[in-house]
This record gives C-alpha cells, sequence and structure tokens, in this order.
C-alpha cells in the first residue's frame, strides 16, 4: 500500500502545513514557519536537519522507493488488517495533529524564533501532554510504516523519534523556561511530554531538565 502511504504524507503536507500556515498567515500576516534554529551543526541545528530528512523519508521516500522496487517489504502481504491499521493511524495522525495545532491558536510555530514571545499553551490536547502535535506526527508516521514496511520507512522513523526529542529537549523547553519561567515550570511538572504523566519536568529551578 506504498500509494495510499503517499496520498497520506500528501493529505499531511496539505492540512498540517499548507492549510495550518495559511490560517495562520490571515490572522497574523506571517505564515508562522520559522524553520531551523541553532547555528549550524549545533544540537538545535541537527534536531531540525534530522526532522525535515525523516519527514521525507517516511512519507516521501520511502513509497517511492518501494514502488520503485529499490528496497524489498519485510513482509509480502500485511493483509487487510494491517494495511486497515496503517491507513487508521495515518487519518487519525493527521487529524489530532491539525486539531492540536489549532489548540495553539497564534502562538503556533514550526521552530522556534528566540526573539519571539508566544503564549503558554495549556488548554485543548495541551491539558494531557506537552507536544500533543509530535505526539500526533509519531501516531501518523507510524501508520506510514505500516503501509511501506520497509527498511527505510523504519529507518526514517526512528530518526523522527530522535529528531523530536532533540527538538523538544535541546530547542523548545529551553525557550519556554527562558519565556516563561515559573509558570511553564509548573505547567510541565505537572504534564508529561508526549504521554499524558511521562516525562514531567522537576519542579524546581535548580534542575529544569531533570524528568521523573
Amino acid at each position: 500500500m506504498p500509494l495510499v502511504a503517499l496520498a497520506g504524507y500528501g493529505a499531511f503536507l496539505v492540512l498540517a502545513i499548507g492549510l495550518r500556515a495559511a490560517l495562520h498567515y490571515r490572522d497574523t500576516g506571517t505564515s508562522g514557519i520559522v524553520g531551523v534554529s541553532g547555528r549550524t551543526f549545533s544540537i538545535e541545528w541537527w534536531g531540525g536537519v534530522l526532522f525535515v530528512v525523516a519527514a521525507v523519508g517516511v512519507g516521501l521516500l520511502a513509497p517511492l522507493a518501494q514502488i520503485a522496487g529499490w528496497v524489498r517489504p519485510w513482509t509480502s502481504d500485511a493483509g487487510p488488517l494491517g494495511y486497515a491499521a496503517g491507513a487508521a493511524c495515518t487519518a487519525l495522525g493527521i487529524v489530532g495533529t491539525l486539531r492540536a495545532q489549532l489548540a495553539m491558536g497564534r502562538s503556533w510555530r514550526v521552530g522556534v524564533d528566540p526573539g519571539e514571545r508566544t503564549d503558554l499553551v495549556a488548554h485543548g490536547p495541551f491539558r494531557w501532554v506537552r507536544n500533543p502535535i509530535y505526539t500526533w506526527m509519531i501516531l501518523a508516521s507510524t501508520g506510514l510504516v505500516l503501509l511501506s514496511p520497509n527498511w527505510l520507512a523504519a529507518a526514517a522513523f526512528a530518526t523522527l523519534v530522535v529528531a523530536l526529542e532533540i527538538q523538544v529537549r535541546a530547542v523548545e523547553e529551553p525557550y519556554l523556561l527562558s519565556t516563561h519561567g515559573d509558570a511553564y515550570r509548573r505547567y510541565a511538572s505537572t504534564t508529561g511530554r508526549f504521554l499524558p504523566g511521562i516525562g514531567r519536568l522537576a519542579a524546581t529551578a535548580h534542575s529544569p531538565s531533570v524528568s521523573r
């Protein structure tokens, strides 16, 4: 089902990037797309670069390579149940991503501009996890791997998880702590990073990066 994976990836780009950026531009006069943060080859830079490479790999390169016969699927036939699960995860992930993006309102960004100050969002899906957009993206990517079950898709998925961890821990959390201080620290001490209750930050100012 690599063709379905390509269709899902296209839908993600149209809705979660194109539509969301258009709505943000309508509301703010800017696209909200900041881009890669940090100096070239810094940990922040690597997080952004790996994210782009992984997203293109799992949604575009992996299914195209399978269609072209450059990589072989690890199963000859995942069966209707496997493909249905892949399609469902992709669809739910796309809808959830867009829903979480919309919940951010004018604070939504792709990337971080240290010179900007955005409002701290803690309502909607952000009541349960601090990064619901990434949680839903991971679910959508899981679906794309199920639809194009090959080593390239699996490698891109693993890279995406690493990139999101870097982006959150090295870029976004330091920015939010420096911008919102104790307000973010209190919020992060009760709310998980990607899943409810998992990856909460210590409530003290002395060790903001220690998870429990």
